[in-house]
């Protein structure tokens, strides 16, 4: 027989899988013209027709019913096109089921399964039927709001499944801008719809009129036993023995399910419990995440988890609740213990200070951990200073019971130029510098890490503390900043007192190393202690002085107030000022010893290296007081005034000469004994006088040039007052060669001029009774090889002095010959006549050096009776000799 149409085809379905009651779509060509064209529809066997919604001749959607067969095909049968084929298949997946007498952990919902041939009579719910779209066309939801829909439509809703559905507010919410076409076509939709459902319930009802009327049989009969049943004995009757039977029966299963019964009561309260664990499982798990996350470290999960069940349980009154949360505050009390342990545990880093503070507020500690960690940190600091001055007192007493077969620091040190200024602490070492280094100077060096590693921190710490930086976000919103603030200022004064605290630890701790004298008997048991048997040089201070400015400046850095750095400015006061007073000791003492350096090899100049060596003392003193000197930020200015400048320099210059002459004369002092200087020149061995010339020839280099360089290197370094240094030194050397040069003149003089008196009158001559004159007498004559003796001496050491010293001596024999020439009482013409040759042959060879001491020789005086004239003529020649000599 010849269809019009081409029998169904199958050619896709979604999903292709599931278990009962899955909504599927099937898809395909020519399944049916309409809803009433759909006769059957068979998924694995199973008949889904009363499921079945028709949507287009391509589009079917229904759902899968219970099967038996795991997996079939999907057949669909119309009327115009009879019976289909298909090209997929579907496959359906068991639902576990749990028996009433099997055992689960948890409880399993109950489904309710539809089966046609058992639950014809319960039907379907008619809204699990009813398609979501009705319209059968493409909803376009408008842009109309809902508070306009709602105003406008009062009393009524566009939900199709309402009571007071309103087809208007559908149509403007859904379909506002659908075309009229597409909306005729809706209409004609919902008719077929209405159509389709009419024919399939009486499609339905005829397909199962042969149950109906076999269920009406056995009505029957069963009415017909009853009534037959009635006639007889009631107690006998079947009515009364079924009734029994069922009620033995129902005795029986509840025996028989007393068991299963109270084991579903107890799944019951099972289910119930777990579904409570599952609702507050974060409440219950949170005691051991706490735990589990404070092991990690993972601070900020615990507090946050904290927050959030103190929000929401921490005012409940549920028995379980509250005892869950009771122990998720015994856990944060604990967490809160072990935070306070970590924030007052040292050393810790400020970053370290500060996350924990915050952790602590967040947990609402007790108290207030951002003070409790400021004071733990000003007592650690204040035992880091105390430690540190006990452990190298330790180390310097155990040196000096072992033994260092080092030379002295000091020893090594002394004849070096002083260390630069500006040098950085922290340059590398040399291995050796530990031994080398004064103990006091690296514990100054070591206090100074001290103060300048912890004392900035802890006073950015306090800044944190004062502005509420320390807290979060939560902090900010509880208050804490406020009362943080708060509490900053109760607290100033007693922060300022542990500034000023650290600030007098450190400075007595310096003052107990290097400055005992001006600590009292009780610091001095608390911060002194040392062991110095040797006092610091001025180097070794400079350093020292560098190290407490460090200091000064770190701290002034930090916008510490200018009062309580007061007192490490009155030790930098101080130690400039000892450093002052060492340095000038040891240059005296240097400049002292310079008699030992001394070689007595002359140069060109005649000098020896004296008066270089002592001109590089002074270099060397005045590059050791650079440091000292300079006058830093808030610092007192030495150099301020002139007269304080003068002042200095001529203390200075006091000492220094003072240990000049010292020198000087210890040099010359006792120039007769043997020769004390004998091993310090092999190949040159100066006699006394020798020595005193050389010295005579170094103050005057010392006069002329010395004392100029040091006036230069004096306004070198800043100072003024160089023509009072000119003149006090040159005073005072002008004293000391004056004594020296006078010492010499009478060492060479006298035996010259003593030798005058007895050369006259040997072998007994008489100026009034002598012969006729042949030259001059032998006297005379070794007088002048004794001054030729002395010239030549003073020549070979420096011809500067040659005039000065032979001057004298020329000065002292003049006086000495007019002295005894004025003690002859009379001469006579052959006595005149020698004096004349006399005279005459002194000019010759000493007119050079005579002075106008010949002047001042008294006349000669003639015997009794001897004529005018010839006196005349003898003071005339007289006379002339003084002139001629004045004139010379």
């Amino acid at each position: 027989m010849s269809r019009a149409h081409q029998p169904p085809l199958v050619t896709g379905i979604s999903p292709n899988e599931g278990t009962s009651w899955t909504k599927v779509t099937i898809r395909g060509e020519n399944l049916g013209t309409g809803p009433a064209d759909l006769v059957g529809l068979f998924i694995c066997g199973h008949n889904c027709l009363l499921t079945a919604e028709w949507m287009s001749a391509s589009k079917i959607v229904c759902h899968v019913g219970p099967a038996k067969d795991d997996k079939g095909e999907i057949i669909v049968s119309t009327k115009s096109g009879g019976h289909g084929t298909s090209t997929v298949s579907f496959k359906l997946l068991k639902a576990e089921k749990i028996g009433i007498l099997d055992q689960s952990a948890v409880w399993v919902d109950e489904m309710n399964y539809y089966d046609m041939r058992t639950d014809r009579n319960k039907g379907i719910s008619p809204l699990s039927l009813r398609p979501s779209n009705p319209l059968g066309i493409d909803v376009d939801k408008g842009k109309v709001p809902l508070k306009d829909l709602e105003a406008m439509f009062p009393g009524v809703s566009g939900d199709f499944t309402s009571e007071n559905f309103s087809a208007t507010w559908y149509l403007i919410e859904n379909h506002s801008v659908t075309s009229f076409d597409q909306l005729r076509m809706a209409a004609s939709n919902l008719k077929k719809q209405a159509t389709r459902k009419n024919e399939g319930s009486l499609a339905y009802v005829k397909g199962g009129l042969s149950t109906f009327f076999e269920a009406q049989d056995a009505l029957a009969a069963i009415h017909q036993r009853l009534e037959s049943d009635g006639t007889e004995k009631v107690e006998g009757s079947m009515t009364q023995r079924l009734e029994n039977v069922l009620n033995r029966a129902s005795d029986t299963a509840d025996t028989l399910f007393q068991e299963v019964l109270g084991r579903k009561d107890k799944a019951d309260s099972t289910r119930n419990a777990l579904n409570v664990l599952q609702r507050f499982k974060f409440l219950f798990n949170l005691p051991l995440n706490i735990e589990r996350n404070t092991h990690k470290g993972d601070y900020d999960v615990v507090i946050n988890d904290y927050e959030k069940a103190k929000s929401l349980f921490g005012n409940t009154e549920v028995p379980v609740f509250k005892k869950v949360y009771a122990e998720v505050e015994t856990r944060i009390g604990a967490l809160r213990s072990l935070l306070l342990d970590k924030l007052l545990e040292t050393p810790s880093t400020l970053h370290d200070q500060k996350r924990y503070i915050r952790y602590l507020s967040d947990l609402h500690a007790p108290g207030d951990p951002a003070w409790q960690c400021i004071y733990a940190q000003h007592k650690w600091i204040l035992g880091l200073m105390q430690n540190c001055k006990e452990e190298f007192i330790n180390d310097q007493r155990a040196l000096d019971l072992e033994g260092d077969p080092r030379p002295s620091a000091l020893s090594r040190i002394r004849d070096t130029a002083s260390l630069k200024r500006g040098c950085s602490l922290r340059t590398p070492r040399p291995s050796t510098w530990r031994y080398e280094t004064p103990q006091q100077v690296q514990f100054v060096e070591k206090l100074s890490d001290v103060v300048i590693g912890q004392l900035p921190n802890f006073w950015k710490l306090w800044i944190s503390y004062v502005n509420g930086s320390l807290f979060s976000e939560t902090g900010e919103k509880s208050g804490q900043v406020e009362k943080s603030k708060k509490n900053a200022r109760q607290r100033q004064n007693d922060f300022k007192k542990m500034i000023e605290e650290v600030t007098h630890r450190l400075v007595k701790l310096v003052r107990g190393a290097l400055l005992p004298s001006t600590l009292t008997e009780l610091e001095l048991r608390l911060y002194g202690g040392w062991e110095s048997k040797t006092e610091l040089t001025g180097p070794w201070l400079t350093q020292v002085i560098h190290t407490v400015r460090i200091i000064f400046e770190a701290l002034v850095a930090l916008e510490i107030p200018n009062d309580l750095l007061q007192v490490i400015q009155d030790l930098l006061l101080e130690l400039r000022h000892h450093c002052l007073l060492v340095t000038l000791h040891h240059t005296a003492g240097d400049v002292k010893r310079l008699a030992e350096k001394e070689d007595w090899v002359v140069d060109n100049e005649g000098i020896t290296s004296l008066p270089a060596q002592f001109e590089q003392c002074m270099v060397q003193m005045l590059q050791s007081l650079k440091e000292p000197m300079e006058t830093k930020p808030g610092e007192v200015n030495y150099r301020q005034g002139l007269y304080i400048q003068c002042h200095f320099v001529c203390v200075c210059l006091s000492v220094f000469l003072n240990s000049l002459c010292v020198c000087i004369l210890s040099i010359s002092v006792d120039l007769a004994s043997p020769d004390p200087f004998s091993g310090l020149q092999e190949d040159f061995c100066a006699t006394p006088e020798q020595r005193l010339l050389i010295i005579l020839s170094n103050c005057q280099y010392l006069e002329k040039h010395t004392f100029l360089n040091m006036a230069e290197h004096f306004e070198k370094h800043g100072f003024t007052g160089t023509d009072k240094i000119t003149q006090v030194s040159v005073h005072a050397v002008k004293e000391l060669d004056e004594s020296l040069f006078d010492a010499y003149i009478e060492r060479k003089s006298d035996p010259i001029v003593g030798s005058l008196e007895p050369g006259i009158y040997a072998g007994y001559f008489d100026w009034r009774d002598c012969s006729t004159p042949t030259g001059v007498r032998n006297y005379l004559k070794e007088a002048l090889v004794n001054i030729i003796t002395v010239h030549a001496e003073v020549f070979t050491v420096s011809k500067e002095l040659v005039p000065r010293v032979l001057t004298r001596i020329v000065d002292g024999v003049a006086e000495e010959m007019s002295r005894l020439m004025q003690c002859v009482s009379s001469f006579s013409m052959n006595g005149a006549i020698q004096v004349h040759h006399t005279r005459t042959h002194t000019h010759t060879h000493t007119h050079t050096f005579r002075c106008h001491s010949l002047e001042t020789s008294s006349h000669l005086q003639l015997r009794p009776g001897q004529d005018k004239a010839k006196q005349c003529n003898t003071n005339n020649n007289r006379v002339t000799w003084n002139k001629q000599a004045y004139s010379q």
